[in-house]
């Protein structure tokens, strides 16, 4: 599937993936819907790219936002997140991930990154 395709399931899919966002994603999201005010930024949430679903999308800076719990420390997830990473990026994405503590904790260092990121891309 292209990139720019976006099949129904996965519409559902997104839908159900906003309702039961962890804790990180909601502080995250929270912060990102400033960044439209204050920035000009457009970020989705949970948007459908491929077969896989970013937990925040920026289009117009081809970035994604990534938070990653607890869960992505385990061996088996990290390689699947590396493979994730490299279909994303042949798709003409780059990635942004930031743990949940990051998020929580030190989240003007994350907002930093993310502005740079998106200044380098336009």
């Amino acid at each position: 599937m292209s990139p720019g395709v976006v099949a129904k399931s996965s519409i559902s899919n997104a839908r159900r993936l906003r309702k039961e966002m962890s804790e990180g994603e909601k502080h995250l999201w929270d912060q990102l819907r400033l960044f439209r005010n204050s920035h000009g930024i457009h970020v989705r949430r949970q948007a459908p790219i491929g077969p896989y679903f970013a937990d925040f999308a920026i289009h117009s800076a081809k970035l994604l936002i990534e938070v990653d719990g607890p869960m992505h420390m385990d061996e088996k997830r990290s390689e699947k997140d590396l493979v994730r990473d490299d279909w994303l990026g042949k798709a003409g994405y780059r990635v942004l991930r930031f743990s949940a503590n990051e998020v929580m904790n030190a989240w003007s260092n994350c907002a930093e990154r993310i502005l740079s990121e998106v200044r380098q891309a336009n």
